[in-house]
């Protein structure tokens, strides 16, 4: 039993070391990060609905010519 809490208590202290050495972006920078993957994002769902949409057509072209 000693020796899971030794464990657990070099572990707590590495991990409080390593969150020391962190460099945290400031306000700024997450507010960009952020907007430039809602941009990222919204682009990429519109162009997944276009083939989507695409697909949907060309199904539906199919069954109508061949399926009756």
């Amino acid at each position: 039993m000693a020796g899971i809490l030794k464990k657990t208590q070099k572990f707590t202290e590495d991990v409080q070391v390593e969150m020391r050495r962190v460099t945290w972006p400031d306000r700024d920078q997450v507010r960009n990060a952020t907007g430039v993957i809602l941009v990222f994002v919204i682009i990429l769902a519109l162009i997944i609905g276009a083939m989507d949409s695409v697909f949907a057509a060309f199904v539906r072209f199919v069954v109508n010519t061949f399926g009756g």
